[in-house]
């Protein structure tokens, strides 16, 4: 295939999925500005530190995973299929440890950050953990499904996973990410 075939079929896989993508961002824009989220921001002081390094960590790990598994597909080490693999497996648990493990960082950081601030004050060590771990596992949950089933089933039907990695992770990541912060504030607020 010459280069502008090659240029065409890109953009003819990556086009619609970064149209869901864009719809997508701008959904989680949406619930980031509903009064819910801005008083939970606004309850839990530091949340609002946090959530750029959230976000971006849910690309980063998850995007990691995709990279695996089209690596893998590509060397045929690995079936389109869910199933038990473990490859796969490894590389899923992998990928939510990670997810899991980075989300206590950033809490614990933007905790700190707001600690050594004078005149700041922070929402209880605590609180931002319970939050960022309890949103980092729900959001593990949608993203290790959601990735693999849209990279296998445009896999089985001819596309490159490369193509569609980045925007499903992206998409799935924020959109996920902000309402499973939300419910997780709103249910820390429950519990404290």
């Amino acid at each position: 295939m010459d280069a502008r075939g090659s240029a065409r079929t890109i953009y003819r896989e990556s086009l619609p999925i970064l149209l869901v993508s864009l719809c997508g961002g701008i959904f989680a824009g949406v619930v980031l500005g509903t009064p819910a989220m801005r008083n939970g921001l606004e309850t839990y002081p530091g949340l609002l530190l946090a959530l750029p390094a959230f976000l971006a960590t849910r690309g980063n790990v998850y995007g990691a995973l995709g990279a695996r598994i089209a690596s893998g597909l590509h060397q045929g080490l690995l079936d389109p299929h869910i199933a038990w693999d473990r490859r796969l497996v490894n590389a899923v648990v992998a990928a939510v440890l990670n997810g899991v493990g980075i989300s206590a960082f950033v809490a614990v950081a933007s905790w700190s950050i707001l600690v050594v601030q004078p005149g700041r004050s922070p929402a209880s060590l605590f609180a931002l953990l319970g939050i960022l771990l309890l949103a980092s596992v729900l959001t593990a949950c949608v993203m290790v499904v959601g990735l693999l089933s849209v990279v296998f089933a445009g896999y089985r039907r001819g596309a490159d996973p490369d193509n569609l990695i980045g925007p499903v992770v992206t998409t799935l990541g924020d959109v996920f990410g902000v309402v499973f912060l939300a419910i997780a504030v709103a249910l820390v607020g429950v519990i404290a």
